[in-house]
């Protein structure tokens, strides 16, 4: 399909290249379409002086689908056709009175199907030229084809797909039913304009109905197209932002709800069951009246009595009004542009157009070779053959349709045509008898004219807003359901800046409604409560899940806290008892805990025995004697004794006898170890510091009771202050069972002091370590004390990043291993010479060895 450029045009080259990109996108979109002898789609042509354009669905459908194939048409609307016939019986009568003087109008209409591709080929086809000519371009009138401007289309998807074409010539496009609020954006669509109010007043006609009627919730269907969606959700917004309505639930409709398939029919059965199980007092229908069909067939069907608010799509569709049974669907209001009707047309239409169709406009009934069927006298009469029935052999009587006429859209395309006309006036600058310019203008001229016109046609003032909206109103209808002849009524009006007019004594009668049986009767599943969106309105609420820790046995009922000591279930219906989470006696790591302090205390028991039998042998006294060896064993003896006090439920008496009993008892033997090496050290080094060593030597229970005492001090503070007591820590499906220890500083401070008793303990022995010391304390003793400070040094991270029951195990892990240390690696020995090495646990060995040790240094020993 070649686009012609005209030689001499005026069009920048950009433009010519970007009207080429998409008119071949539009080409290979309808390269499929083309198939079906697009050309033989209804159209009509009238040449003249000045060509105007129009764009009608005459079809609703397509068979467009993602399969490629062959496009035809179908569901053949005689209402879109009297659309048609408005806009050819306006552009008749501008001809017949002169209202042009010297200038004819004509026209090029094409039908759309309602299908963006097929739209976009017939827009092409009217900015070539008139059919079987080789196309002028429109951006200058001096050729034979003189495309003014566009009328249509009729859906907001088709408009804007066409805007974007017609923009890029500046041809004026003004569409007689497309409301999107997308349209009023005029960065996106310079030259398009509309005789019908935009959605943006629309929706706040809507608004204002429902709190005007005092109804408190309310649910949304939308559609997913550039009309349904926009509206649906700017409408949704109003609701949010209301104090008195609330929003139910939105639902946006799939492309291809309209088509009779399964995925359709699953839609259309899920929409129905969420209209059912709605509180909602009305429900609004948003979308394009191809989808709202199955919608009240399927609500007659299942009788939902609900009330029903219709968009101006389809709120004045007779056939839906009229169909049987919609009683049982419910009532219906809704809102349409303000109904006038085209003066002159019903007669028009009674006399059989004129005296017959004829001509050019007779196009408009003929598709692949058939004629849809008009007939003016005799023949099979059927008035109720309306809005996409075929014709099935019957011809409709022409006196029929006049009342089928949609008032409002023939009277926005009537107001189109006067719109350009006057535009044209003003442009040639028409008077009575000639006008006094030639028809020679560009379209940016056109568009420039027609944007400020203010004139006043059969008592409506016309005159396009900054965003190309007009100053036009709305109608509220309501469907009088039990009068079929004429079952559309209306009750009042809406103007744009806000104002609203209804018969008061209908808003008495719908505010005297105060709850139905709708509103407030909503029931919610167990774990679930009925919570309200706005706190002024006790009936606007949802079902909302309780959170974790919280239950609802159901029915709406508020959600409760489960106690401390219990959780909820997962689907939060009830609560479950919290386990108690503490070190078991049975936990394996207790059982190994539990044996090892055994065998521990085991061992501190035998060790006593063999120290008591041998207790006048040097090996004892070289550990600082019987009374001092006996002293450690018994604060071994209590570490061993301590692991049993972690396992099991915390009490008063556990948590007091773990850390500040272990914190004294350990302080107790490593002040045992210090003064054996205090008594090491001043025995060998007497000869350079007698006086301070030898009276440290003397007095091994001074060094032990002072040592000792500080740390006792310590930890009496701590437990006269704040003692560690049992504690129960709330977690989300237990509860831990554990000692607090009271305040961190005090627990801090006793092992720091257990540490430092540890570290000089290590710098002694290190120190004594090449001392002629037979049975070998200090080395021992250094390797027993730098296992106690890597144990706390690992144990600390460790305890304060650990969280849980086994807390506990890992502090009695690291008691059991500093006692094991003490004792195998200062008392054990001993007990190995008791038994395996009794030649030298006498007097004169201990003497040799030293005598050896000096004579090896050359060092003379007197015996």
């Amino acid at each position: 399909m070649p686009l012609y450029i005209p030689a001499r045009s005026s069009v920048p080259f950009f433009r010519v290249m970007l009207l080429f990109g998409i008119a071949a996108g539009a080409a290979l979109a309808l390269a499929l379409a083309l198939t079906t002898e697009e050309h033989s789609l209804p159209s009509a042509y009238l040449p003249g002086d000045v060509v105007i354009g129009g764009l009608f669905p005459i079809h609703l459908q397509s068979n467009r689908s993602g399969v490629p194939g062959p496009l035809s048409c179908s569901r053949y609307s005689y209402q879109m056709f009297l659309q048609a016939q408005a806009m050819i019986y306006a552009i008749g009568e501008v001809n017949r009175r002169g209202l042009l003087p010297n200038v004819t109008l004509g026209y090029h209409i094409r039908d759309t199907c309602g299908d963006v591709g097929l739209a976009l080929g017939a827009t092409l086809d009217l900015l070539r030229g008139p059919p079987g000519s080789p196309g002028c371009g429109p951006g200058s009138f001096s050729g034979p084809a003189k495309l003014a401007a566009v009328i249509g289309e009729r859906f907001s998807e088709v408009s804007i797909a066409v805007a974007r074409i017609l923009a890029l010539e500046s041809v004026p496009q003004i569409s007689y039913a497309s409301s999107s609020e997308l349209l009023s954006r005029k960065f996106k669509f310079p030259t398009f304009l509309r005789t019908i109010s935009s959605d943006q007043y629309q929706t706040r006609a809507i608004a204002q109905l429902v709190e005007l009627f005092n109804w408190k919730s309310v649910a949304i269907v939308g559609s997913d197209d550039e009309y349904g969606k926009y509206g649906s959700e700017r409408l949704a917004s109003l609701f949010a932002r209301s104090r008195d309505v609330c929003l139910e639930w939105l639902s946006i409709l799939p492309g291809h709800f309209a088509q009779n398939g399964s995925e359709s029919r699953r839609a259309l059965r899920e929409l129905l069951d969420a209209v059912n199980a709605s509180g909602a007092e009305a429900v609004v229908l948003f979308t394009k009246k191809s989808n709202v069909e199955p919608i009240l067939e399927a609500a007659v069907r299942r009788r939902l009595n609900r009330t029903w608010i219709a968009s101006d799509s389809w709120s004045n569709s007779a056939a839906l009004a009229a169909r049987p049974g919609i009683r049982r669907a419910g009532r219906f209001f809704g809102f349409d542009s303000s109904r006038k009707p085209v003066p002159g047309f019903r007669e028009h239409i009674l006399s059989g157009f004129g005296g017959g169709l004829g001509g050019a406009a007779d196009g408009l009934l003929d598709y692949h070779g058939t004629r849809f069927p008009l007939c003016s006298h005799g023949g099979d009469v059927n008035c109720t053959l309306m809005d996409g029935a075929e014709a099935g052999g019957r011809c409709v009587d022409i006196r029929c349709l006049a009342g089928h006429v949609d008032e409002s859209e023939t009277y926005n395309v009537h107001l189109a045509v006067r719109a350009i006309v006057e535009g044209v006036r003003r442009l040639l600058r028409c008077g009575r008898r000639q006008c006094e310019r030639k028809a020679n203008f560009s379209a940016s001229e056109l568009l420039a004219e027609i944007k400020k016109i203010n004139l006043t046609i059969d008592s409506t003032r016309l005159f396009f807003d900054a965003n190309g909206d007009p100053s036009l109103g709305y109608d509220i209808l309501h469907w009088d359901t039990a009068a079929p002849k004429r079952p559309i009524r209306i009750i009042g009006e809406y103007w744009p800046n806000g104002q609203i007019a209804v018969p008061p004594d209908l808003v008495e009668r719908m505010r005297g409604v105060r709850v139905t049986a709708y509103n407030c009767s909503k029931s919610c599943k167990a774990g679930q409560e009925l919570k309200r969106q706005k706190a002024h309105m006790p009936c606007c609420a949802d079902c909302v899940p309780c959170a974790q820790g919280e239950y609802s046995a159901g029915r709406g009922a508020e959600c409760r806290r489960c106690r401390e000591d219990q959780y909820s279930a997962p689907g939060q219906e009830r609560c479950l008892e919290k386990k108690l989470d503490f070190l078991g006696w049975s936990d394996p790591l207790a059982v190994i805990l539990s044996v090892a302090g055994a065998a521990g205390a085991l061992a501190t028991a035998v060790t006593a025995v063999l120290f008591a039998v041998h207790r006048a042998t040097p090996v004892v006294k070289a550990v600082g004697g019987s009374p001092l060896c006996f002293v450690e064993l018994s604060a071994l003896l209590t570490c061993f004794g301590l692991t049993f006090s972690f396992p099991g439920e915390p009490g008063a008496v556990s948590c007091v006898a773990g850390t500040p009993l272990f914190g004294t008892a350990f302080s107790l033997c490593a002040s045992c170890i210090l003064a054996n090496l205090l008594q090491i050290l001043g025995g060998f080094a007497s000869a350079r510091r007698p006086a301070r060593l030898a009276r440290l030597a003397r007095r091994p229970a001074l060094v032990v009771a002072l040592l000792t005492g500080i740390q006792l001090a310590l930890c009496a503070c701590w437990l006269g202050l704040a003692p560690p007591a049992p504690a129960r820590n709330n977690l989300s499906r237990s509860v831990l069972l554990e000692c607090h220890k009271g305040p961190e500083g005090f627990f801090v401070a006793t092992l720091a002091y257990n540490a430092l008793l540890a570290l000089l303990s290590f710098l002694f022995a290190f120190q004594g370590r090449r001392l002629p010391d037979l049975y070998k304390n200090a080395s021992l003793v250094a390797v027993g004390m730098l296992l106690y400070l890597i144990v706390w040094a690992l144990f600390i991270p460790i305890y304060v990043n650990l969280f849980g029951a086994y807390k506990h195990a890992i502090e009695s892990a690291a008691i059991l291993i500093s006692s094991y240390g003490a004792l195998c690696c200062h008392l054990a020995p001993k007990c190995y010479i008791m038994l395996f090495r009794k030649e030298i646990n006498e007097q004169r060995a201990i003497l040799e060895y030293v005598r050896k040790h000096y004579e090896a240094k050359g060092i003379s020993v007197v015996k």
